[in-house]
């Protein structure tokens, strides 16, 4: 049996993974096709994989192959390879699915250049994006003479970036099971053991607890290693009296609420403790600001001033909060906000976003203690539950 067969011997499957009711992804879809409106776009070529389970429900752990959804004012078409037919046809209810040999890439043109020709001007992509290939990009100019290809990555974002409640659900459901990883976690740290071994007890809490795979896998590092961003576990025996820096993401219907918990192996020196401090200062300054109205930026102002007099000592990346969501490996950051400078865009209610601070003395160690957090009327509001302590008991 052949992929275009099997995808048909599959449609009494149609739907049955699907995470979303259909209310819910025709709202996401009208407020997008609204927006393509207003940007005079006439289709959108969709190919990162959280982009396309937004809109249709698609879901799988494979996401390096080439993926795409064509958006039109009226029309969907979802674009798998064979090996992707199954999730295609149980994940989502779209009508028109169409194939290609995994192995030719040669058969991904023509389809998406029938459908795309339905716009006569203008065709919104993501151009920052990695799964967007320029092959296939370079070949769709070609075929399609007289059609402008336009970033409108910034077109899908304003939708995504406010939660509906049904997301804030999931997101509820991953900060829970995040923080039954992290405490685990914790309960394990202790001088000797190693990271690996704390990160697998975290991880096997998520997982027992609901967690599907992870966009990004739990991160553990101690001692000087956890001054240097984004090293991970590595079998690495915990010294007496280091901090043990740890971030989890556990995902639910692929929604993920991630939080950091620095614990130290024994007892805190009066500097780990002062840094500490000044994490959640800079924490308390966010939530105040993090409020409808007020731009990203004014709330990254906050945070700076919070941190200021540690900032000649200690390195903090100047992102103090990105928006989360739905998303695949290899992150689970979704791209569509940061609280930063140079960044414009307003709170609004019900956008979620991670606020990690971890503030890392280069050399000597890393304390990061965050949140994941909820824009309401009157400031940030917690979903995620740290205990907000250096030590295992809170």
């Amino acid at each position: 049996m052949e992929h275009t067969g099997y995808r048909h011997r599959l449609e009494p499957l149609t739907g049955s993974e699907c995470v979303f009711p259909e209310a819910e992804l025709q709202r996401r879809r009208d407020a997008v096709r609204q927006a393509m409106q207003a940007a005079e776009v006439e289709a959108l070529l969709l190919t990162a994989p959280a982009d396309i389970f937004y809109l249709t429900g698609y879901s799988t752990f494979e996401v390096s192959v080439h993926t795409a959804l064509v958006v039109t004012l009226d029309h969907l078409m979802l674009q798998v390879p064979s090996i992707e037919v199954g999730p295609a046809v149980t994940c989502t209810r779209v009508d028109d699915i169409r194939s290609y040999r995994w192995e030719n890439l040669a058969e991904v043109i023509e389809p998406l250049a029938e459908v795309l020709a339905m716009a006569t001007v203008r065709i919104g992509i993501d151009p920052w994006h990695g799964s967007l290939r320029q092959g296939v990009l370079a070949a769709l100019r070609e075929r399609l003479p007289g059609r402008e290809f336009v970033d409108a990555a910034d077109l899908l974002h304003g939708v995504k970036l406010v939660k509906s409640p049904l997301e804030l659900d999931y997101l509820g459901e991953s900060a829970r099971i995040t923080g039954t990883g992290i405490a685990a976690a914790a309960e394990a740290v202790r001088a000797g053991a190693t990271d690996s071994e704390i990160a697998a007890t975290g991880a096997r809490a998520m997982h027992e607890a609901g967690s599907e795979f992870m966009s990004m896998q739990p991160i553990v590092v101690a001692g000087a290693r956890s001054s240097v961003g984004h090293l991970n576990h590595r079998r690495r025996p915990v010294g007496i009296d280091e901090s043990v820096f740890m971030e989890f993401g556990s995902a639910w219907n692929r929604y993920t609420a991630p939080m950091m918990r620095t614990v130290v192996a024994g007892r805190p020196s009066a500097r780990m403790i002062e840094v500490f401090d000044t994490c959640r200062r800079i924490y308390d300054a966010l939530l105040g600001a993090m409020r409808p109205g007020r731009s990203f930026e004014s709330a990254a102002r906050a945070a700076e001033q919070a941190f200021a007099p540690l900032s000649d000592d200690a390195y903090i990346s100047g992102v103090y909060g990105y928006a989360v969501g739905a998303q695949f490996p290899p992150s689970w950051v979704e791209g569509s906000g940061f609280i930063a400078r140079g960044q414009t865009r307003c709170f609004a209610p019900d956008m979620v976003f991670h606020l990690p601070i971890c503030l890392r003395l280069p050399g000597q160690w890393g304390i990061g203690c965050s949140d994941t957090v909820r824009v309401t009327e009157t400031g940030g509001v917690a979903l995620t539950a740290n205990p907000w302590s250096l030590g295992v008991d809170a």
